[in-house]
C-alpha cells in the first residue's frame, strides 16, 4: 500500500448517465456503489476528489467543431451538473476539465481545481501516492486517468464494479480495461474495499 489513499470520482455528471446528451449505458447503476465507496473512504478520513467535464459552447471536442463528441457537459447546464443522486462530500476537491476548445481533455490529470491547481499538485499537496479510481467512462476518461496516474509513479487501483464504459464500437470497455491491467493498474470490486484500504 502507499503512504495515502485518495478515491477519484471521474465524471459521474448528468449527460453521462441514460438520458443525458452522451450517456453512457448504465452508467448511473454504478452510483449507489460509488456513493458506499465515498463514505467508506470518509470514515478513513482519506480524500474524495471529483472530476468533471465542463466545456464552452464551441469547441473542437464537438461534432459540430470538427470533433468525436455531441454537445456535452456544458459549463452552467444541468446536463454539466454531478447527478443528483451523488453523494458529494462537504469539502470535496472539484476539478474541471474540458475548459480549453483547442484540447480533448480526458484525463484527470489535465482537470483543474478553481484556483487553477492541477490535479498532480493537489494529491501531492495532500501526500497521495495511491489512487482508486471510478466513474465514467470506462473507455475514455477513467481509461485515460488511469494511465495518466500509472505514468506518474502512482499505485492505481481501478473499482471494476463501479465503471461503465460508452461503447462507442462493441468491446471498448474490455479493451480498456485491458490495457489499464497491462499497464499496472490493479482491478478489484467495491465491496473489497474495507478489508484493504488503509486507514489515514
Amino acid at each position: 500500500m502507499g503512504q495515502r489513499a485518495a478515491l477519484l470520482v471521474v465524471d459521474v455528471q448528468n449527460d453521462f448517465c441514460p438520458g443525458g446528451a452522451l450517456g453512457v449505458p448504465h452508467g448511473d447503476a454504478i452510483i449507489p456503489r460509488t456513493n458506499r465507496t465515498i463514505a467508506l473512504f470518509q470514515r478513513r478520513s482519506l480524500p474524495v476528489i471529483f472530476t468533471r467535464d465542463w466545456h464552452p459552447k464551441v469547441t473542437k471536442h464537438f461534432k459540430e467543431f470538427g470533433g468525436a463528441w455531441p454537445p456535452h457537459c456544458i459549463q452552467g447546464t444541468k446536463g454539466a451538473r454531478f447527478h443528483s443522486d451523488l453523494e458529494i462530500p462537504k469539502g470535496a476537491i472539484v476539478l474541471s476539465k474540458g475548459m480549453d476548445p483547442e484540447v480533448d481533455s480526458y484525463s484527470g490529470f489535465q482537470a483543474f481545481t478553481e484556483n487553477g491547481r492541477d490535479l498532480e499538485s493537489a494529491l501531492h499537496e495532500l501526500g497521495v501516492d495511491e489512487l482508486f479510481i471510478c466513474g465514467l467512462a470506462t473507455d475514455y476518461c477513467v481509461r485515460a486517468t488511469t494511465l495518466d496516474g500509472l505514468r506518474r509513479g502512482m499505485t492505481v487501483r481501478v473499482l471494476r464494479d463501479a465503471i461503465r464504459g460508452v461503447e462507442v464500437k462493441p468491446g471498448d470497455s474490455e479493451m480498456a480495461v485491458k490495457e489499464m491491467r497491462a499497464n499496472g493498474a490493479h482491478l478489484l470490486e467495491s465491496r473489497g474495499l474495507a478489508k484493504i484500504l488503509p486507514k489515514a
